[in-house]
C-alpha cells in the first residue's frame, strides 16, 4: 500500500489553502469549546463532587502532553489524515491504519451526535418544549442535514462559520464566568464546595478522579482535529505549534474557571443528569435577570460549533486517507466548484445520523454515553500516535520540523493507555459502543479488501 500519491498522474484538484494563524487558532479554540463543557459539566461533579475542576485540570494536562507529539508530526508530515497517516508511515500495517483512521471518524462522528443531541435539547429548552427522546432525535437529525449543507459549501464559508459559532459559546462561558464571579462577591454562592471531595459511587479519591478525567477528557478533545487541516493551511510548520499551544491554554483557563463556578452556585446533586448545567447556573447566579433566557439560545451555538469542526475533520480525514490510498479512492472525490470533499461529506454525515437513532432508542443516558465512547476512542488512538513518534524519531529527516522533549511520548502513552483500561473506573457502556463501531471498522476493512485488485495493494 502506498503511503503517497502520484500527483502527476492525479488530475482531481487540491484542496485550497484558506488557513492563517487567526482562523486556525479560533478553529483550534471553537473545536476544543463547546459539547463537553455545556453538557458534561453536570456529569463530571456527579464523580467527584466539589472538586469538579481538578478532572478538567488532568484532562488539560494529558491533552497537552499529546498535543507535543502530534505537533511533532503534523510539522513533519503537513498533510490531511492525521492520526492515520502517522501510523501508516510509522508501522506500515493496513489493518492497523484502517482501525486507526476508523476509531478517528467515529470520534468525530460520535462527538458530532452528542453535539446534535445536547443543540435538540437546548433547542427544546430555549422554546419551552417538552419533547421526549424521538423529538429530540429529529431535531438532531435535521440539524445534521443542516452541517452537512455548510460543509459541502466550502471550507472558508464552514471556517467562517465556526468564527461566528466561536465568538458565540466564547461568550457564553464568559457570561458563566462573570455571573459566578458576581454571585460569589454578592455573597450568592458558596465557594466552600470547590474544595470538598464526594463519591456517591463510593471510589476512592484516585479512582473518582480518574473517571471523572476519563469524562472530562471529552471536553479537552478538538486540538487533534486541526492537523486534519493541514493542507487546507498556510505555512503549517511554522504557525501549528503557536497556535496549538495558545488554543489549549486558553480553553484550559476558561474550563477551570467555569467548573469552580458551576460548583458555587448549584449544588452538585442538583447537576448530575442535567442536560443544560450551565443554563442552571446562570438562572441561579442571576435571578429574574433576563440573561438567563440567552443561555439556552447561546448553548445551541456553542455545540453547534463542535458538530460543525468534528463533522469538517471526519470528512477531512476520510479524504486524507483516500488520497493515500489507504481507503477507497472515490472517497477523495472533490466538487470541482467548492473544492470540498463532497463524497466523504456525506458518508460521515450518514454514520452521525444512523449512530444517533440507535443510541436515542438504546439504554442508558445519550449524551454521557456518546461523549464518554469519543474520549475512549481518541485516548486509544492518542495511545498509538505517542507510540508512532517515538517509532518515526528512528527516521531520518532533514526537513525542519517541531521536536517535543525525548521523554514526553513516553508519558503521553502511558497515560492515555491507563485511562483506556479498565483501572481508570470507566464504565461499560463505552467500551460496548466503542466495540461495536470498531467492529463495524474491521467488516469494512475486510470488505474492502475482498473489492480491491490485489496489484493495487502493496503493504
Amino acid at each position: 500500500m502506498s503511503g503517497s500519491v502520484d500527483r502527476g498522474k492525479d488530475p482531481a484538484p487540491a484542496l485550497r489553502r484558506v488557513l492563517g494563524t487567526k482562523l486556525l487558532l479560533l478553529f483550534i479554540v471553537g473545536d476544543i469549546l463547546g459539547t463537553g463543557v455545556y453538557a458534561l459539566t453536570g456529569e463530571v461533579a456527579a464523580e467527584v463532587g466539589g472538586a469538579a475542576w481538578l478532572p478538567f485540570l488532568v484532562a488539560f494536562g494529558v491533552a497537552t502532553i499529546t498535543a507535543f507529539s502530534y505537533l511533532e508530526l503534523v510539522t513533519k508530515y503537513p498533510h490531511a489524515g492525521g492520526a492515520g497517516v502517522y501510523v501508516h508511515k510509522a508501522f506500515g500495517v493496513h489493518f492497523v491504519t484502517f482501525v486507526v483512521v476508523f476509531a478517528v471518524m467515529a470520534s468525530g462522528v460520535t462527538s458530532a451526535a452528542t453535539a446534535a443531541t445536547a443543540f435538540a435539547a437546548n433547542f427544546s429548552i430555549a422554546l419551552g418544549l417538552e419533547a421526549d427522546r424521538s423529538g429530540v432525535m429529529l431535531v438532531a437529525l435535521l440539524f445534521l442535514c443542516l452541517l452537512a449543507a455548510i460543509n459541502l459549501w466550502g471550507v472558508a464559508e464552514s471556517v467562517r462559520a465556526n468564527v461566528v459559532l466561536t465568538m458565540v459559546e466564547l461568550s457564553g462561558l464568559l457570561l458563566v464566568i462573570l455571573v459566578g464571579i458576581w454571585a460569589i462577591g454578592a455573597g450568592n454562592a458558596d465557594f466552600s464546595r470547590v474544595v470538598v471531595f464526594e463519591s456517591p459511587s463510593g471510589k476512592n479519591v484516585f479512582l473518582a478522579v480518574t473517571a471523572a478525567t476519563s469524562l472530562a477528557f471529552f471536553a479537552m478533545v478538538g486540538f487533534e482535529d486541526s492537523v486534519n487541516m493541514a493542507e487546507e493551511t498556510r505555512d503549517p510548520v511554522r504557525i501549528f505549534p503557536r497556535v496549538m499551544f495558545t488554543g489549549l491554554a486558553l480553553t484550559g483557563t476558561i474550563y477551570v474557571l467555569v467548573s469552580l463556578c458551576v460548583v458555587a452556585l448549584v449544588p452538585v446533586g442538583e447537576l448530575a443528569s442535567n442536560p443544560a448545567p450551565l443554563v442552571t447556573v446562570v438562572e441561579r447566579g442571576a435571578p429574574g435577570v433576563p440573561i438567563g433566557e440567552l443561555m439556552p439560545i447561546i448553548s445551541m451555538f456553542a455545540v453547534a460549533n463542535s458538530a460543525l469542526i468534528n463533522m469538517m475533520m471526519a470528512s477531512r480525514l476520510l479524504y486524507g486517507m483516500a488520497r493515500q490510498q489507504v481507503l477507497p479512492r472515490q472517497l477523495g472525490l472533490v466538487w470541482d466548484s467548492r473544492r470540498t470533499p463532497w463524497l466523504s461529506i456525506l458518508v460521515t454525515t450518514g454514520i452521525a445520523m444512523v449512530l444517533l437513532v440507535l443510541v436515542t432508542y438504546g439504554p442508558g443516558e445519550v449524551t454521557k454515553n456518546l461523549g464518554g465512547t469519543t474520549s475512549l476512542l481518541l485516548l486509544g488512538v492518542f495511545t498509538v500516535v505517542n507510540l508512532a513518534v517515538i517509532v518515526l524519531r528512528r527516521e531520518d529527516s532533514t526537513a525542519a520540523h517541531f521536536r517535543s522533549p525525548r521523554w514526553l511520548p513516553h508519558l503521553g502513552m502511558a497515560t492515555c493507555f491507563f485511562l483506556v483500561t479498565p483501572l481508570s473506573g470507566r464504565p461499560s457502556s463505552h467500551y460496548e459502543i466503542a466495540g461495536w463501531l470498531l467492529l463495524l471498522g474491521v467488516l469494512a476493512w475486510a470488505g474492502a479488501r475482498a473489492t480491491t485488485p490485489r496489484q493495487q495493494i502493496r503493504e
